[in-house]
């Protein structure tokens, strides 16, 4: 029996469906019907829910129920569960970019939405959340104050909308362009007309919050064209709350248009919505293309399709519905966070503010596209081994958008938001991901200049712009670690991240390091590989704890290793004595192996009472000043350094504990409760460790491994992409396994049964079947005589 503590109304459908598919000997695999997207939505970022859109689309369409006006940083907005009221559907959803929301009424009109604790205040519907449905690609949700069904889809770059109608002489759209919206923050300039009897275009400039200090000056425009199957009545522009009728057309700020319809008891109206970043010629282009012929239906199923190709890449099969569940949301996640910034032609939006132009194919196709991001912080250790593995032409796009960057730039970016540096943590960890991406086997853009471009990321520090991250990089090239100082930035933020920094940019310079020794540079190499081992400048052989310390090599007084923020980005000394992995046999020396295990031990032991977070605490940084914090990117390797310890099984222990109780199936328990999940990392570690895989260093290393965890499912089937691996699928079965069963016995590949609790990667993608033995006790002689390949120890 499936014990739940709250399932779904959708989980319950789904589960009814597939369980009723299995028993017909259905053989089509619909990995989409296990997706949903209402867990963790309580408290989520703004791009996280965003139901109706395809796998890093541009065009994500979603309901809002508390954007309108919102303060524009990063604070968790959009669309919570537990709101029920409805401000209006917007389309574009992406880290400090928001904007174009729309909403359909009757009765009298009204121009503002009102505040979401009274509804009748403004246009705001309530609903219920038994009317709302969610799925992969598709959204719908009944508007109780105004008789509106309403219903979303999309392809990549055009949303579609449709809205069942009552009787009514007053049907109105509104159509606001010129307010805050999410992580917009201020509207600068705002423009839409209608262009047609049948259509409306405009354009939103927006100045957002992280480009006032990573890119002074640009903004953030977004361009869209809007066709309707029938001609308004009547129409007009507004000004927050003040109307006006019979214009056509409106330019300011916190303005939006409306148009109004009679419409008979369940009349059907439809709108399809161009998007552009570049221009409203490309805007109308992009619904050109992708919506001719197309009616609502069709995309819908079109969009289900491509769900379900994506995420089909990856077959689990076990007796646990909930963890399939959890699995495929997770993954859902992975391929949802980050989305498309160029047109169907190729054209996107430069940092100069003109339009780039990507190389078109043999076929006048674009060869690949551009992304928009937030930073990759910590996604060495979620996302790219993910996307690595399951979606390499994913990764290879993405790295060579931001290549595009970099040669007109000069520097890579860590986020970019319409072509504009959008850092949000001042790090860079894009070198990083060119050396990993590299390493493994992903070649397909122009290998020398990536290599420049990250060489010149983790050591070239003069002229540097504040939004390509590692403002303080210089500390480290020269004195060999960065001072604990605050730095204030011009908003007014003043923070102290020095020792956290000089850990991270280690980190990258051995990836870097790697990247150099793989092209032959040994020069780069052996400075790079100096650089790396710096961490050790601020290791307090005293508490045995990383320790911030001044310019003049002192350590700061007063240290608690569990204040957070003191030299520590989002954490503590405690969790970021942890951040050396590249090294962590260095760090097993320092510490001495007794000390290591003993204080990994009692972080999970102790962390397992606050549920490996912040307990049940609703805020993005809980758990900051605990042993561990699975809600934020500086822990996520911590339950992994087991395999370096000589005691494997204890990963094993906690990475299954940490899958079964910080990760739920609910809106509140999805991610911890209402914590950080960030564009897909956390949804992405978990589909790692449910294969039981992963990589503490990230796939820095030249050679990159996977190291071993406890499998959730029986079986785990991998498509591999043909031009990348030459392996076709590979296999992962864990036999004898059940939620008691989370040790591993024995570990074979391909029959041949190995020792080590660590596998190189390339075999993995040759292809095969990774078998795991499972067993209710541990086999502690199992994987302890090799242990994975750190800095120190030659690899």
């Amino acid at each position: 029996m499936i014990k739940i503590a709250r399932l779904t109304f959708l989980s319950l459908i789904l589960f009814t469906s597939v369980t009723v598919a299995q028993k017909n000997n259905n053989k089509e695999f619909h990995p989409s019907q296990w997706v949903d997207p209402q867990i963790g939505s309580v408290h989520g970022r703004w791009f996280f829910y965003t139901p109706a859109s395809l796998p890093f689309g541009m065009a994500k369409l979603a309901p809002h129920t508390n954007a309108w006006g919102s303060k524009g940083g990063w604070e968790p907005c959009g669309y919570d569960d537990r709101h029920t009221s409805i401000e209006g559907f917007g389309h574009f959803h992406e880290f400090q970019i928001g904007g174009l929301v729309v909403m359909p009424i009757t009765g009298p009109l009204q121009t503002i939405p009102g505040p979401l604790g009274n509804p009748d205040a403004g246009y705001r519907s309530r609903f219920d959340k038994s009317a709302e449905h969610a799925e992969p690609g598709y959204y719908s949700v009944f508007l109780k104050d105004y008789g509106v069904k309403a219903e979303l889809t999309a392809t990549e770059r055009v949303g579609y909308h449709r809205y069942t109608f009552p009787q009514s002489k007053d049907a109105h759209i509104i159509f606001d362009v010129g307010h805050r919206q999410g992580e917009s923050s201020e509207v600068t300039a705002a423009f839409i007309r209608l262009s047609g009897k049948k259509e409306l275009e405009g354009s939103i400039e927006t100045y957002p919050e992280y480009l006032k200090f990573c890119d002074p000056g640009k903004r953030v425009k977004m361009y869209f064209v809007i066709q309707l199957n029938k001609e308004p009545r009547s129409y007009g522009t507004f000004i927050d709350s003040m109307a006006s009728l019979n214009k056509s057309e409106s330019k300011g700020i916190n303005n939006g248009m409306f148009v109004t319809f009679s419409t008979a008891r369940n009349e059907v109206i439809e709108m399809h919505v161009g998007l552009s970043y570049t221009s409203i010629a490309n805007a109308r282009k992009n619904l050109e293309a992708e919506s001719a012929g197309k009616d609502f239906d069709l995309v819908r199923t079109a969009a289900r399709t491509q769900w379900n190709e994506k995420l089909g890449r990856i077959k689990v099969e076990g007796k646990d519905s909930i963890d399939k569940v959890k699995f495929y949301t997770g993954l859902y996640h992975a391929l949802l966070g980050r989305g498309l910034a160029s047109d169907g032609n190729g054209q996107y939006p430069k940092n100069d503010g003109g339009i780039g132009q990507i190389p078109l194919n043999k076929n006048g196709k674009p060869a690949y596209n551009h992304y928009n991001t937030d930073g990759i912080w910590g996604a060495c250790w979620n996302l790219g081994q993910l996307w690595a593995l399951v979606y390499p032409e994913y990764q290879s796009e993405y790295m060579r958008s931001n290549l595009d960057f970099a040669q007109e730039t000069g520097w890579l970016h860590d986020g970019v938001a319409a072509g504009a540096h959008a850092n949000g943590v001042s790090t860079n960890f894009f070198g990083f991901m060119l050396a990993a991406t590299y390493n493994c086997g992903i070649r397909d853009f122009d290998v020398n200049s990536a290599y420049a471009a990250a060489y010149k990321n983790e050591t070239g520090y003069s002229n540097r712009p504040f939004g390509s991250g590692k403002y303080d990089l210089h500390y480290l090239v020269n004195n060999g670690y960065i001072p604990s100082k605050d730095t204030t930035l011009s908003n007014g933020w003043v923070f102290n991240f020095g020792a956290s920094h000089t850990l991270e940019f280690c980190f990258n310079s051995y990836a870097v390091a790697q990247f150099a020794k793989a092209l032959g540079k040994q020069d780069d190499c052996n400075r790079l590989t100096k650089q790396a081992a710096c961490w050790k400048n601020l290791f307090d052989k005293k508490t045995k704890y990383i320790r911030p310390r001044y310019e003049n090599g002192t350590f700061i007084e007063n240290f608690d290793p569990m204040q957070a923020w003191r030299g520590f980005q989002e954490g503590n000394a405690v969790q970021y004595t942890w951040y050396v992995p590249q090294d962590v046999a260095g760090l097993m020396q320092l510490l001495g192996k007794d000390t290591f295990n003993a204080r990994l031990e009692n972080t999970f032991n102790e962390s397992r009472k606050s549920t490996f977070g912040g307990g049940k605490e609703i805020n993005s940084f809980s758990g900051l000043e605990k042993l561990y914090n699975h809600g934020n990117q500086p822990c996520l390797h911590q339950s992994w350094l087991f395999n370096y310890s000589g005691k494997p099984w204890l990963t094993q222990k906690w990475t299954r504990a940490i899958c079964d109780e910080f990760y739920g199936a609910d809106p509140l328990h999805g991610y911890g409760f209402g914590q950080d999940e960030d564009q897909g990392q956390l949804g992405a570690w978990y589909v790692m460790a449910a294969m039981g895989l992963f990589d503490v260093q990230g796939h820095a290393a030249t050679d990159p491994t996977f190291q071993f965890g406890s499998p959730l499912f029986d079986r785990v089937t991998i498509k591999l992409h043909p031009k990348y691996y030459t392996g076709k699928t590979l296999v992962i079965e864990a036999r004898n396994n059940t939620k008691q069963h989370v040790y591993i016995q024995s570990v074979s590949f391909n029959e041949k049964k190995g020792n080590n609790c660590w596998i190189n990667r390339k075999e993995l993608t040759g292809g095969g079947v990774l078998r795991f033995e499972m067993g209710p006790q541990p086999d502690t002689s199992f994987g302890i005589t090799v242990p994975p390949p750190s800095m120190s120890t030659g690899q």
